[in-house]
């Protein structure tokens, strides 16, 4: 899926659409999406002038962005809304700066009715980033 595809799938715009290009997606249980930090990124303009780093919370909204996108696609409702219901044992483990390269991958965990729970990560150059498990629960 490309940005365009994206967008149909999710309703989130910029600034704050977070996920760039999904990569591999099984339609139920996996997804895997890109997402290309970039220096002319708003938030950088006040989180570090002159010391550019991601805040932590932009990087849990990108791997729920990317959960979204595979809610969406696992109940063929594209465009609809996952909203963040709790987020655990969430691990930072390095600063992430303009021109690193997300690799952010989800995994359905448990799914029932109109709740789901997922674990993410955030990889660059190979290496985890960023870890979390995160709840959704989606209005009907």
């Amino acid at each position: 899926m490309d940005v365009t595809d994206i967008m149909d799938m999710l309703p989130h715009r910029y600034p704050l659409l977070l996920v760039d290009r999904v990569l591999e997606c099984d339609g139920s249980e996996r997804i895997v999406a890109l997402k290309n930090v970039t220096a002319t990124e708003p938030v950088f303009q006040g989180h570090f002038p002159g010391n550019p780093v991601m805040p932590g919370v932009y990087q849990l909204e990108a791997m729920a962005q990317v959960a979204g996108i595979l809610l969406n696609q696992r109940t063929a409702r594209p465009g609809g809304i996952a909203y963040f219901l709790a987020v655990d044992k969430a691990r930072f483990r390095r600063v992430l700066v303009p021109g690193d390269q997300l690799i952010i991958t989800v995994k359905m965990l448990k799914m029932r009715a109109t709740m789901c729970r997922v674990s993410g990560t955030i990889e660059v150059d190979g290496k985890v980033a960023c870890e979390a498990e995160m709840m959704f629960g989606r209005k009907e």
